[in-house]
């Protein structure tokens, strides 16, 4: 009997211990897609050319495989103890490759909660890892304030 309470001890901490806590899990948002702004949807203009709407909004996620009329810009934000944001925008051009029409789905008046935070994990794009980047000490020297050569003198 107490060999059996011994061993039912030893599997409910180890149980404890290895993961399968009480305790909780670390989560993280997962953007993913086309991060669209109410700021670059708005600068869209009926009768732009495909390069320029490339210029405001980037790339398009989804280009239609038989229909390279349309392009689709899609945005999920899955929040870590919250609910998914999606956005959704659809443009499509005419024969001529300017914008015709543009679609929007999803809530565009409130700015997305974006962590840009160094804690641990990924590194974001574009962010100094650790601070470890050497600062660049640039100092310009004149032909007049420059050292001058040292002759070198070999022993034969």
């Amino acid at each position: 009997m107490q060999k059996l309470t011994r061993i039912i001890t030893l599997s409910v901490a180890l149980t404890v211990v290895s993961g399968c806590s009480y305790v909780g899990v670390y989560k993280r948002d997962i953007p993913q897609g086309n991060l669209v702004t109410e700021e670059m949807v708005s600068q869209l203009q009926p009768g732009m050319t495909q390069e320029q709407v490339t210029y405001v909004m980037g790339r398009p996620l989804l280009e239609a495989p038989f229909d390279s009329n349309q392009w689709d810009y899609v945005y999920r934000l899955d929040e870590a103890y919250g609910g998914v944001v999606q956005r959704r925008v659809t443009l499509t051009f005419d024969p001529m490759g300017r914008l015709a029409n543009v679609q929007q789905q999803g809530d565009f008046s409130t700015d997305l909660p974006l962590s840009t935070d160094s804690s641990l994990g990924p590194a974001v794009e574009g962010a100094d890892p650790l601070n470890t980047l050497p600062q660049e000490n640039i100092s310009t020297q004149t032909p007049e304030t420059a050292p001058a050569p040292q002759p070198v003198l070999r022993a034969e």
